[in-house]
């Protein structure tokens, strides 16, 4: 088996594919990561922000039923494993893009999975702003809107760095499973020549590279996040 995985045969075979079709492939992952995160995050951030600032004794208190509604919504969503949902969001991936097959096809599923996740992620960071310093914005006559934006978005901005990290990387293991209903990127590569085909080793080169891709990606937002953290800059 080891020899056979390793013959002259099938290294030639892998160089062909990775040196004609990786290119592309790790171009649409990190294309679709990037625009999915970025979808996610559009929709997810103010999500993440209600939840903390509409809770009763938060900044924006909005109603028992809505709060509600939004958490359901929200827990439904991030219970739903991602190969299913991408089946049951067919018919809107058609609406929007009008195929359910290709890269571009893979975005809508990325994001109604990756959206519910980041709410919860911001809400996370949220939380952990010092109430001292929204009461203190309060007693100085700050509006809701401005606590948020002025005070809560920025006191939290190094954990949200650390978080979309976490969700970045989180959809890009996604991605990778989108191979299995046409998507494409490497996931569609491993799939095609490594489950249909049984060529194990262009399996593990997409493998490779899809956690290469990984750490680069969590080293990124780490030097950001560090970066932008006050604390660590005043000690």
């Amino acid at each position: 088996m080891i020899d056979k995985l390793f013959s002259s045969e099938t290294l030639a075979e892998a160089w062909q594919v990775i040196s004609t079709q990786f290119p592309q492939a790790i171009w649409e992952t990190v294309y679709v990561t990037i625009l999915a995160t970025a979808f996610s995050v559009v929709i997810g951030l103010p999500l993440g922000v209600l939840l903390v600032a509409g809770e009763r004794n938060g900044v924006l208190p909005l109603p028992a039923w809505l709060m509600h509604i939004l958490n359901v919504v929200i827990n439904l969503l991030r219970s739903v494993p991602f190969l299913i949902l991408m089946v049951l969001v067919f018919p809107l991936t058609r609406l929007i893009v009008g195929t359910v097959v290709g890269t571009v096809a893979s975005i809508v599923p990325l994001v109604i999975a990756g959206f519910p996740f980041v709410a919860r992620l911001v809400e996370s960071s949220m939380r952990e702003v010092n109430p001292n310093i929204i009461e203190m914005a309060q007693s100085m006559g700050a509006s809701p809107l401005q606590i948020i934006v002025k005070v809560m978005i920025p006191e939290s901005f190094p954990s949200l760095l650390s978080n979309i990290t976490i969700a970045i990387t989180t959809i890009l293991g996604y991605s990778a499973m989108s191979g299995i209903i046409g998507g494409g990127g490497l996931g569609k590569i491993a799939m095609n020549y490594g489950y249909y085909r049984y060529k194990y080793l262009i399996m593990i080169a997409a493998v490779i590279l899809l956690i290469i891709l990984v750490q680069a990606f969590q080293s990124i937002g780490t030097r950001a996040a560090v970066r932008s953290d006050k604390r660590l800059k005043n000690k």
